[in-house]
């Protein structure tokens, strides 16, 4: 899974297979849902941010992208 570490907790966010996003640290894990309420786990709070910023469409960057019109 590609996610993203939180740069104050240190922890690792995460979208899983069904649209939630795990926290993980170390062994400890959480399962959140989008907006950031706890589903399971032992971690039981998160960052409701990141969890937006994880669960949010990716877009290939523009800079990168050779499809576009050259003049």
């Amino acid at each position: 899974m590609n996610g993203l570490k939180h740069p104050v907790s240190k922890f690792i966010y995460e979208k899983d297979a069904d649209g939630n996003i795990k926290v993980t640290d170390g062994n400890r894990w959480g399962l959140f849902r989008l907006d950031g309420k706890w589903i399971a786990g032992e971690i039981f709070e998160c960052d409701p941010q990141m969890c937006g910023w994880v669960s949010g469409p990716r877009y290939a960057n523009h800079r990168l992208d050779t499809s576009a019109d050259k003049h």
